[in-house]
């Protein structure tokens, strides 16, 4: 069962990493990598649809990273990590039975339970489709609990999609309205070429009984989210992740702070109304 911060924060152990080791290791794209990770000692604690886990390498630092499991049925974390910097480079080079160290889980999760009897949309970018997978496989799970499904999935070059294979039998084994793009194809891509928004038109949904959640870059999100609300569908219905610049995990530090929410306290989970006007200001 997944932890909420509440139950974390505060404490020593919240502050002390717990050790972890890969135990599978699998390339993606050319710069990423998805990591299975069991305690060393102990039961692991996986994290709730939409929550993550702050990651350690050890001597060269921390960063936070989604779930990207299916917390339903896992019974060791997975964290799917784009090596991007000296810590995440680090993640990703490790070996099987590294150890490194783990903290959480934090945040909050997606509403992905409240979304039931309602038509579900995925809208994701790049690598913000990692941290809607367990959303994703709880619909699949109980996908007579839902209506519509539809995943709208954009990236920058072919080269950048994740889990296609994955993604295709969600489209062909769980009645899945799969639609992508990529921003520049190459002569191999015979799909569509251009922004993850040009999907949002066209996609089968209900405005008055849907729920939409969106992953991706802020710039992205913001406006994937104006054309979803050009669509008709409210504010409040448009869930996104604003998993960023944290350090502490336990709203110490306040360096993930956005006016007045921090998105490790508070998020990293949110309905667009209540982000909307923060995110407009300037280098807030």
């Amino acid at each position: 069962m997944a932890q909420t911060l509440t139950e974390t924060a505060g404490s020593l152990e919240a502050m002390t990493p717990v050790p972890y080791a890969v135990t599978a290791k699998r390339q993606d794209t050319y710069d990423t990598w998805t990591l299975e990770l069991e305690p060393v000692d102990g039961a692991p604690i996986v994290p709730g649809p939409g929550q993550f886990n702050m990651l350690y390498a050890f001597g060269v630092g921390e960063v936070p990273i989604s779930n990207a499991g299916n917390f339903e049925t896992d019974e060791r974390l997975v964290h799917t990590i784009r090596a991007v910097g000296s810590v995440t480079k680090a993640l990703c080079a490790a070996e099987i039975g590294t150890v490194i160290g783990v903290r959480g889980p934090f945040g909050n999760t997606w509403p992905i339970v409240e979304a039931k009897g309602k038509d579900v949309v995925i809208v994701a970018g790049g690598i913000g489709l990692p941290p809607l997978r367990p959303a994703i496989y709880h619909v699949l799970k109980n996908r007579k609990d839902y209506g519509r499904f539809a995943l709208l999935y954009g990236a920058r070059t072919p080269a950048d999609l994740l889990f296609l294979d994955e993604v295709k039998s969600w489209q062909c084994n769980y009645d899945v309205d799969l639609d992508m793009t990529v921003d520049a194809g190459d002569t191999d891509w015979k799909g569509k070429v251009g922004l993850v928004t040009k999907l949002i038109p066209p996609a089968e949904f209900d405005v008055d009984d849907a729920r939409a959640f969106v992953v991706g870059p802020e710039i992205m999100m913001k406006f994937v989210a104006q054309e979803l609300m050009n669509r008709d569908l409210p504010a409040e219905s448009i869930n996104v992740s604003l998993e960023r610049t944290m350090r502490c995990g336990v709203g110490l530090c306040g360096h993930c702070q956005i006016g007045p929410t921090l998105i490790c306290r508070d998020g990293a989970c949110y309905t667009w109304d209540k982000v909307e006007k923060l995110l407009a200001v300037k280098e807030l």
